[in-house]
């Protein structure tokens, strides 16, 4: 039997109001909105575009996506 157990991948997609949308310094880092944390890439993409569509003409709304699971064990 392989013990061997498979990472668990997790993506949290975030955003909110930056100073400049060419970087990633946001206004109020305490009012970030979290859409929410996904278990695949595919679906936080999806989560991203619809946000980041959604606030599209607002040029201060930015989205990212984070990969929780580098954060969570970088040395994996």
């Amino acid at each position: 039997m392989d013990t061997q157990k498979t990472k668990q991948t997790l993506f949290m997609v975030m955003g909110g109001r930056v100073d400049d949308p060419r970087e990633l310094t946001f206004k109020d880092p305490e009012g970030i909105h979290v859409a929410g944390v996904y278990s695949d890439y595919d679906n936080a993409v999806e989560a991203w575009r619809g946000n980041a569509q959604r606030t599209v003409d607002d040029a201060e709304m930015k989205y990212v996506i984070v990969p929780l699971h580098d954060i969570l064990d970088p040395e994996a």
